[in-house]
């Protein structure tokens, strides 16, 4: 991918990786810049070629994934929101089950 920004999403119960999961892409302003779907690797690319430095967050739609397995969860979403600084490029994974979650800065 070579996105600014990327993601990746491990469904930790199963192990495997968490496809079709909806992601959005909010500014510093809180509007929508992209929108997409996870592959069958977990994995999606968002946003421009490069963006500007300030305040973001992906939104992981997790709720309709988890509803979409019939697996019971906690959280409908997960935001993330994170600084874009002066990296070349940023990634942001996502480890999920249905009562928890976890991030970090990726490389």
């Amino acid at each position: 991918m070579t996105s600014h920004l990327t993601t990746h999403i491990l469904n930790a119960t199963s192990g495997s990786p968490a496809a079709g999961v909806a992601v959005r892409l909010l500014g510093p302003d809180g509007e929508e810049l992209a929108r997409g779907r996870t592959d069958d690797d977990g994995r999606l690319g968002l946003g421009a070629d490069a963006l500007e430095r300030g305040h973001y967050s992906l939104v992981f739609d997790t709720g309709a994934y988890f509803a979409g397995q019939d697996v019971e969860s906690f959280y409908p979403w997960v935001t993330v929101a994170f600084t874009v600084a002066d990296r070349p490029h940023y990634h942001v994974p996502l480890l999920l089950s249905p009562f928890a979650y976890s991030t970090y800065r990726g490389s």
